[in-house]
């Protein structure tokens, strides 16, 4: 079978959904073809989520135009979509005479690329800002625009948007070739896949660690994707969340950072190594410099409250720490958005913003929809609505009073819920990174089973046919026993 639409996006991550969303408001034909089979399994899943305000990147570069511009979108993205947002500013924290130097040095690149209300602040300042923040602290970039949110939620939120505007989620479907053709008005790319064959006119590789072999298999340009892994470790919720603190940041990272999460968790994120391709396994050396580094910001930070530690791989390109976004200059209709590493995250909405820009001077007809909406009502959270919604929740349908994950306070219709939105869960993983059962201290170890009864029950399968995440995570095998 062939599907044919004007434009075709490989890649649901943060970044390819964003631009789903952006796009969406055309009068267009959008399919979104993704190799997993859910949104944001790749580096959008494995990351710290911080919304970096931008004094980081050296201007000039890509990186600086999109960085404090997708920062200032996140209000308006936030509001529109649905998802949690906190605006909580952060402070680079300097030890000494020589990170002074590095603070001010960074407050001007910050003043090139349109960060706003940037000042170095003492000692004083910092313990008013963060009270936890280290005693040895003499001097801080204090950047009141910094943010954080949880990545995952706001690519699912973008792609159900663009999905209720029309556009297509192809899950499953590793793109295996490229055909390109030179025929006029009519489509150029033929994608092959398990899933169907996949037909348009203009393609946008957002392919994250994959986007080298979508360059190749199109003809286009070649580059090389380095696997720059970072191991990231999850504290419990603490009374109060954290404002992000860095470290002077070195060449090639922004150093181990100490952020709250819109939940309430304290992140400790991240390590850098290049490593292995697709190398998403753990190490104590990477965890124990995570834990090392956050203690010289926050002291009195408790590490033995970890409830998770994992990693994920930054898509690098080979040569250069910059993102690489426009058409292709050798095949025309193909558009990159490749290197999106960090801050990816933080630069989505702007990223977005700059395809649809790029399309449009390549001569892209693109003709707003009357009926296009940019609102998408976020589900119920029961864990954070009032009492009064709680109630009207449980008088409308009783399965709300059945709570399944204890931790979160997630009840069974908020699960059902997540399963059936569209795109919706169809793993384990997908019912948590949707309403955050199993997301808790005990990580699953009451609710999971409940879980994978309610999945089975709603996708209509056997038990046995549910997976953890992507496919062949199976968790049930059979019964041990029979049923009397």
């Amino acid at each position: 079978m062939t599907e044919t639409f004007d434009i075709a996006i490989v890649g649901a991550g943060i970044t390819g959904c964003a631009i789903a969303r952006q796009l969406a408001r055309y009068d267009l034909s959008i399919c979104v073809v993704e190799e997993a089979n859910d949104i944001a399994l790749g580096a959008s899943k494995a990351n710290g989520g911080l919304v970096h305000a931008g004094y980081d990147p050296a201007p000039g570069t890509v990186k600086a135009q999109v960085n404090a511009r997708g920062c200032e979108l996140y209000g308006a993205w936030a509001q529109e979509l649905g998802f949690l947002f906190c605006r909580t500013g952060s402070m680079v924290l300097g030890f000494n005479d020589e990170d002074r130097a590095h603070l001010e040095q960074l407050r001007s690149n910050g003043l090139v690329n349109g960060v706003p209300e940037l000042s170095i602040v003492g000692s004083d300042r910092i313990h008013e800002l963060e009270p936890r923040a280290s005693a040895d602290a003499t001097c801080a970039l204090w950047c009141p625009s910094t943010g954080f949110v949880d990545p995952f939620e706001v690519a699912i939120a973008a792609l159900e948007n663009a999905v209720a505007n029309g556009v297509t989620f192809m899950r499953s479907a590793s793109v295996e070739a490229i055909e390109v053709t030179d025929s006029g008005e009519d489509a150029r790319f033929t994608l092959a896949t398990p899933a169907g064959n996949v037909r348009c006119r203009y393609l946008i590789n957002t392919a994250g660690n994959g986007a080298a072999d979508i360059s190749h298999m199109a003809g286009a340009e070649e580059f090389h994707m380095v696997w720059r892994q970072g191991n990231i470790v999850v504290l419990d919720k603490e009374p109060r969340t954290l404002m992000p603190l860095y470290p002077v940041p070195t060449p090639v990272s922004k150093g181990v950072i100490v952020t709250g999460t819109v939940h309430g968790n304290t992140v400790i994120t991240a390590t850098a190594a290049v490593r292995e391709p697709g190398d998403t396994q753990t190490y104590a050396t990477d965890v124990n410099a995570l834990l090392t580094g956050a203690h010289k910001l926050v002291p009195d930070l408790d590490t033995r409250r970890v409830v998770r530690a994992f990693a994920g791989g930054r898509p690098v390109i080979q040569g250069t720490n910059d993102f690489f976004i426009g058409q292709s200059a050798v095949v025309p209709g193909l558009f990159q958005a490749a290197g999106i590493q960090s801050p990816g995250v933080a630069s989505a909405p702007a990223i977005a913003e700059r395809m649809e820009r790029v399309m449009r001077e390549a001569g892209v007809a693109l003709r707003e929809r009357a009926d296009w909406d940019p609102i998408r009502r976020a589900p119920d959270d029961f864990d954070r609505v009032p009492l009064a919604r709680k109630e009207e929740l449980i008088e409308s349908d009783p399965a709300w009073g059945q709570i399944v994950c204890r931790c979160e306070t997630v009840p069974e219709a908020e699960i059902v819920a997540a399963i059936r939105r569209h795109p919706g869960a169809i793993s384990v993983e997908g019912v948590k990174r949707r309403c955050r059962a199993g997301m808790g201290r005990c990580q699953s170890g009451f609710c999971q089973s409940r879980v994978v009864a309610i999945l089975a029950r709603e996708l209509g399968c056997d038990p046995s046919e549910v997976l953890l995440e992507d496919a062949g995570s199976w968790l049930v095998q059979g019964p041990l026993k029979g049923v009397r």
